[in-house]
């Protein structure tokens, strides 16, 4: 048995699928995978994203360590509640995690780290953490749900207080506000509007159980996987690890390599390899054959060479099957992907491929 959420005996009620996932039982779907995907980009759906580990960082010394923790520059985060995604890399530049840091005050930033590298992720920011005087606080006494889709602020803003509700819906995009006791923040792995909300533990199923009163559909991992590959966002472990880099894992954007006196951890193998050119990029692919995409299958591109996708499925937006893909930098717009011994033809294109429940991708018939 894995760990648990404070939601998990609410999903076995709501007849939730239990999965094991990084160590956590977890919901990936109530009855519906592609109906849970539709009531997100149609409507509103939660999801239960309290495995993710929150991490408090204290000290006078906070934003130097941020500074020199992460790939991406915490200086940007001027105002209180702004939020940075960014990659925290081993001295190769590889990928160690991928997270996203709020900017609380001058002495204290907040973390979000994924839950299949929390112990890892813990003990790499603790030995770090050492030499810069900050105190390291894993916040386990809290839940953490996710309220996404064109009607998820309007919907979860009425768990709120009214005062506290009109400052939640006036958060702008990547930001987040302490409220009472809960902390609510403009962020989401979906490609759609909404809140992720951190509470205490006591307050998370009498939370779910009032957004499903409200019309607000029970969502599991499954259509919040299907959902972020439309977005075109990355899954820790299939499209970026630590054997990988961010230039290779269309995470470019997300590496600050100014001011060049900001020294990091990994960036002088990242200046290498922006100096010498990656030989590989992450791409999005289009299967215009009949079939589904996965991850690892080996994708042909001509004279280019072989490269494999990262993450696939089946686009219930699109109505076709998408994938991440990790190919030669030199990849035209045309590949072939080897599904079952058969070489099905593939259409690179620029993630995202949904956003905001409208289909960014032409497809052909």
């Amino acid at each position: 048995m894995g760990r648990q959420t404070p939601l998990f005996k609410l999903h076995q009620e709501l007849g939730a699928r239990i999965v094991d996932f990084g160590g956590w039982d977890m919901p990936v779907q109530y009855s519906s995978q592609i109906g849970e995907h539709h009531a997100v980009r149609r409507g509103a759906g939660v999801f239960d994203v309290s495995h993710m580990c929150v991490v408090d960082l204290k000290g006078p010394r906070v934003r130097e360590f941020l500074r020199y923790l992460v790939a991406n520059d915490v200086a940007k985060l001027k105002l209180p509640g702004k939020a940075l995604y960014t990659c925290m890399l081993n001295e190769r530049g590889g990928v160690l995690d991928d997270l996203i840091i709020y900017f609380l005050t001058e002495s204290w930033f907040r973390v979000v780290v994924n839950a299949g590298t929390r112990d890892k992720d813990l003990a790499w920011i603790r030995r770090a953490a050492g030499s810069f005087g900050i105190q390291v606080t894993e916040r386990d006494d809290l839940a953490m749900l996710a309220i996404q889709g064109s009607d998820a602020r309007a919907k979860a803003a009425q768990l709120l207080k009214p005062a506290d509700a009109q400052a939640a819906l006036a958060l702008e995009p990547f930001v987040g506000r302490e409220l009472g006791s809960w902390f609510v923040a403009r962020t989401g792995y979906t490609g759609e509007d909404g809140f992720e909300i951190m509470m205490p533990a006591a307050d998370a199923v009498p939370a779910w159980r009032k957004l499903n009163s409200l019309g607000v559909a029970s969502c599991g991992l499954g259509a919040r996987d299907t959902l972020r590959l439309e977005a075109g966002m990355n899954l820790y472990g299939n499209d970026m690890d630590e054997n990988t880099h961010p230039f290779e894992s269309g995470l470019a954007w997300t590496v600050a390599m100014e001011p060049p006196e900001r020294d990091f951890i990994g960036r002088a193998a990242l200046a290498a390899i922006k100096k010498s050119g990656s030989p590989r990029k992450l791409v999005g692919l289009l299967l215009e054959d009949r079939g589904v995409l996965r991850s690892h299958q080996k994708v042909i591109a001509g004279a280019a060479g072989e490269g494999e996708t990262t993450s696939g499925t089946f686009s219930p937006t699109l109505e076709r099957s998408i994938a991440l893909a990790r190919v030669p930098a030199g990849t035209g717009e045309r590949v072939q992907v080897d599904i079952r011994g058969k070489l099905l033809n593939a259409r690179v294109v620029k993630p995202p491929f949904v956003r905001n429940g409208k289909a960014l991708i032409g497809v052909t018939s």
